[in-house]
């Protein structure tokens, strides 16, 4: 892979977290502050909890991540999945702290970066890979939070992609007539 294409890896893969970041935030803009925190039921997690495993993963994968393994020492990722916010501002603000990790990292990394071995829990894998891993991981939790917004938000949800029906509108808006 020559620097071009090392460059363009690493561009796309930022647009698609920024793309996964902005669908969660538009969801969560859709949930009161007090529906953060309620689970669907005994066996799901909040919509708070899936953030903090979230960001928490982030912070560990993201930091130090060409010379240290991926999950640091000091996270706990048990404690990830027990909700001890008190407002949405304290979720918020460590959710935009995990994004931060993972953008400023992202943008820091080079082409030839992209050729190097690191380390997740004792494995190797090549920065691709752990991008990879990252970006699927990340998706299916964004995933969750949307559709437990939408569960949340009943007849008040706004669609954050093309409603259904309206496909054919979109088309057209989009692109001009179809035949």
């Amino acid at each position: 892979m020559n620097e071009s294409q090392g460059q363009t890896v690493l561009d796309e893969a930022i647009k698609v977290f920024r793309s996964q970041k902005d669908l969660a935030d538009r969801a969560l803009a859709q949930v009161s502050d007090a529906n953060l925190h309620v689970s669907l039921d005994a066996n799901t997690n909040s919509i708070a909890v899936i953030m903090k495993h979230m960001a928490g993963n982030m912070i560990s994968r993201w930091t130090d991540c060409l010379t240290t393994d991926g999950e640091k020492p000091d996270r706990n990722r048990d404690d990830e999945f027990v909700d001890r916010f008190t407002s949405r501002a304290d979720v918020m603000a460590y959710w935009e702290r995990g994004w931060a990790v993972l953008f400023s990292t992202l943008n820091s990394l080079t082409p030839d970066d992209l050729t190097k071995t690191i380390t997740v829990r004792g494995e190797p894998h090549s920065v691709i890979l752990a991008i990879h891993r990252q970006l699927s991981h990340y998706g299916y939790h964004v995933g969750q939070i949307v559709q437990i917004a939408r569960i949340h938000a009943k007849d008040k949800w706004t669609t954050l992609t093309i409603a259904r029906g309206q496909s054919q509108q979109f088309n057209r808006e989009k692109w001009g007539s179809h035949k």
